[in-house]
């Protein structure tokens, strides 16, 4: 959101003004969640990004606690009730994180629709808890491993173009 209840900055502070037109924010990354955020100034194309028909994937790094068998990787692909609708991974794959430490394992994990704190949800549901999340691919767009926290690159056309033709 734009504004923060506790006062912090948030990604709109650190972008450069405009004359003639907002940013606008393509999906949301809450605050313990880093990663890939897209940010626009058209308003049509945020939508056709961010609404659950265009079934548009977006890939999360989830490092996770928790007891994790092929039984719990199958309920988080077939899916769970969560707030009255089927909500599911359509992608699980275990990672080999050289993070890979103690209790917690990493997992990349694939959702097509972004509700609200649907990857920590799903993941409560089977009794595990996400301790680190981090969006790594919003539709064809990958987050450059180079690209260090508060930096951000601008699409050219070709690239954009690709994006909304998904």
């Amino acid at each position: 959101s734009r504004d923060d209840p506790k006062g912090r900055p948030t990604i709109f502070s650190g972008l450069p003004p405009l004359r003639s037109a907002r940013w606008i924010s393509i999906g949301r990354l809450d605050f313990n969640t880093s990663g890939l955020l897209l940010l626009t100034t058209d308003g049509q194309f945020a939508n056709r990004m961010m609404h659950p028909s265009s079934q548009i994937e977006r890939e999360y790094l989830c490092r996770v606690r928790g007891r994790i068998n092929k039984d719990v990787l199958e309920k988080l692909r077939q899916g769970m009730l969560l707030d009255g609708y089927l909500a599911r991974f359509c992608g699980i794959q275990k990672t080999n994180s050289e993070h890979h430490k103690g209790s917690n394992q990493w997992y990349q994990v694939v959702l097509r629709e972004g509700r609200y704190r649907e990857v920590r949800r799903l993941w409560q549901l089977v009794d595990c808890t996400v301790s680190r999340l981090i969006r790594i691919r919003y539709g064809t767009l990958v987050l450059p491993k180079k690209l260090a926290p508060g930096q951000f690159l601008e699409l050219n056309a070709a690239r954009i173009n690709n994006l909304a033709m998904q």
